[in-house]
Parts: structure tokens; C-alpha cells; sequence
């Protein structure tokens, strides 16, 4: 699984070399949107120094969330349940709330004109649905490639019980049970918790995958912008967004198990990527136009997959799990709490939308 994590990290850091060529290549196609010229000196730098703050506000409490579940909560309590349904809710509201109108509102905007497929089809809905089968396919293809490799392995050197002594088997065919002959030649299934933890481990990468694609799309929305009134209540809202969210991305790194050198990369991960969005928006302000073609599409395009990433993992990964486990099942207090803090999760988030 290192080969599946430097994948998605490759793949993440390609993406962050590309984009700022893409919102440059956005800055020649102004026939949608007018330039930002006319301010003074003054407002320039009040302007610089509002999003120097964003930076350092977004980036304190993108750690303060994602470090909270960690290591300031046992994953073994109820507590624990409470938190995860919370942070399941977070999720949830932030695809469908946040994420998904913003991609819908860039792919359906004026400035890409009528013709197709920009005109009556519903791009938002088709690219959502496909990074959702898309993570589906990713998490099946690399829980089974995690089967085999350990099928392999265990295959090799199984012990096997023969009501006298064990001895050992060179190959995987030899391993099956007779239970008729009252004895049994070991199992070359997968222990489910070895199975278990893995895929927790899986869905946490994909999921933080998804959270920091649009970390960095908002990130650079606060970066470009022009005007001191838009980025102060930007300021409050990205801030608790980045909070909440990294409250939910850490519940999924803290019972997933990682080794504490990968909790703490996933953890800067998430981390820098908002204060570099705003970093490459300062950095591209004076020549960015985020109505152009390019721009819309590029954004639209990110946000509706990230939309259906995590629509997909908070439904299918989070909350489907939670609810149906026998802790939970066998428990109708843990079933109100949770279901509490999953309406207060999502309902807090959606909130955060009316300013950001």
C-alpha cells in the first residue's frame, strides 16, 4: 500500500504543479469578466496583508482540527462514535452543500456559452457520478490487490494442523478443510481484522484526496480576490470550514491505524493545501480572470469530482458503516447520539455556506 499512497500524493502533486499554469493560461481569455486594475497602493496592500492573515488562520486551524481526533480522543469509546458521526456529517454537507453548487454554478455559467456540451446537459451531475464509480473501482481494485499480495505471502509458509504436529505448506493449493476427516489444513483467507483496518486505510487516502482537491480551489479563490470586503468574511468561514473539515479527515486517520510518520504527512497534507491555494493566488491575482472558460471549467470540473468523492465516502464509507455496526445496533443511545451529531455535523457545515 506505500505504492497506492505515493500514487495519490504524485498524482496530488502534479495537480498542484498544474493548476497555477492553468489559472495563467485562464488570465488570456477575457471575454467573460473584467480586469482588476484601478486600485490604489493602499488598498493593494491592505488587500496582501487580510490574505496573509487568511493564511495563517486557515493554516492553524486546519492542524488544531485534523489533530484534535488524533490524539485527544480513544477511538475505542463512545465518545469516539459520537465524533466520527459528526465528522461523517461535515463530510456530507460539505460535498453537497459547498461543493457540488459551487461546481454546478461554474459548469452552467454564461461565460461558456451555449454550445455543447455547455449548454442544457448536466456536466455537474455526469462528472460527480463518475469520480464516484471511479473511487468505487480504486477501493475494490486496491482492497483486492491487498488480498492477493496477502494470499501470496501467507500461502507460502502455512501452518497446517494435522491432530499430531503442524507442518508446513510451499504453496497456496495445499491449504483447504476437511471438516468430515476432523481435521483442517489452515485458511488462506485474509484475517477480516487485517482486511478491516486496510481498507479504513484505503478510504482515508481517497477521502483526504477528494478534501484537499477543493482545499485548494477555495484557497485560491480567497487568493485572487480583489477586495478587502470579500476576504474578511471569507476569512471566518474558510477557517471553520478548514476546521471542521479537518475534524472529520482526522477521525478517519485516527481509526484507520497509520504509523505515526504517515499520520503525520497526511496530517501537513491537509494541512498546507488551502494556505498554498492562497499562496498561488496572490500569486496570480493581477492576471486571473475567474470568469474565463479556462477557469470555470478547470474549477468546475475539480469541484464536481471532489463533490462526488466525498458524497460517495461519506454515505458508503462513514455513515453506512457507523450506523450498521453491532455496537450500534445493539445500543439505541449510541443510535440517537449519533444520529444527533451527524444532523449537528452536517447542519453546522451547511450553515458555514451563507458566507463561504
Amino acid at each position: 500500500m506505500g505504492r497506492f499512497q505515493k500514487t495519490l500524493i504524485s498524482a496530488f502533486l502534479l495537480y498542484l504543479v498544474i493548476l497555477p499554469l492553468l489559472v495563467s493560461a485562464a488570465a488570456d481569455e477575457n471575454e467573460c469578466g473584467g480586469s482588476k486594475g484601478g486600485d490604489s497602493a493602499a488598498a493593494k496592500a491592505s488587500v496582501r496583508n487580510y490574505k496573509i492573515v487568511a493564511f495563517f488562520s486557515i493554516l492553524f486551524a486546519g492542524v488544531i482540527g485534523v489533530c484534535l481526533p488524533i490524539y485527544g480522543l480513544k477511538s475505542e469509546s463512545d465518545f469516539f462514535m459520537y465524533v466520527k458521526a459528526f465528522a461523517a456529517g461535515v463530510i456530507l454537507a460539505t460535498g453537497f452543500v459547498h461543493i457540488l453548487p459551487d461546481a454546478t454554478e461554474s459548469l452552467t455559467s454564461p461565460c461558456l456559452g451555449e454550445e455543447p456540451p455547455w449548454g442544457d446537459f448536466p456536466m455537474t451531475g455526469l462528472v460527480a457520478m463518475s469520480a464516484s464509480i471511479l473511487t468505487m473501482l480504486i477501493e475494490s481494485f486496491a482492497s483486492g490487490y491487498f488480498n492477493r499480495s496477502r494470499l501470496e505471502m501467507e500461502g507460502k509458509t502455512l501452518p497446517v494442523s494435522t491432530g499430531g504436529g503442524t507442518e508446513e505448506h510451499s504453496h497456496a493449493a495445499s491449504a483447504h478443510t476437511h471438516a468430515s476427516q476432523g481435521h483442517s489444513h489452515g485458511s488462506l483467507l485474509v484475517p477480516q481484522d487485517d482486511h478491516t483496518d486496510m481498507r479504513k486505510k484505503i478510504v482515508t487516502q481517497i477521502l483526504e484526496l477528494g478534501i484537499v482537491v477543493h482545499s485548494v480551489i477555495i484557497g485560491v479563490s480567497l487568493g485572487v480576490s480583489p477586495s478587502v470586503s470579500t476576504i474578511k468574511p471569507l476569512i471566518a468561514a474558510i477557517t471553520f470550514h478548514q476546521l471542521f473539515e479537518g475534524f472529520g479527515l482526522g477521525g478517519c486517520v485516527s481509526e484507520a491505524k497509520f504509523e505515526a510518520k504517515k499520520i503525520w504527512v497526511m496530517l501537513l497534507f491537509f494541512s498546507l493545501t488551502a494556505p498554498v491555494g492562497i499562496g498561488i493566488g496572490i500569486g496570480v491575482s493581477e492576471i486571473y480572470n475567474e470568469n474565463s472558460p479556462m477557469a470555470l471549467k478547470v474549477s468546475g470540473f475539480l469541484n464536481a469530482a471532489a463533490a462526488g468523492i466525498l458524497i460517495y465516502m461519506a454515505l458508503v464509507d462513514l455513515v453506512a458503516p457507523l450506523f450498521m455496526n453491532h455496537k450500534a445496533q445493539s445500543s439505541l443511545k449510541i443510535q440517537v447520539f449519533c444520529s444527533l451529531s451527524l444532523v449537528v455535523g452536517a447542519g453546522l457545515m451547511s450553515l458555514i455556506a451563507v458566507w463561504a
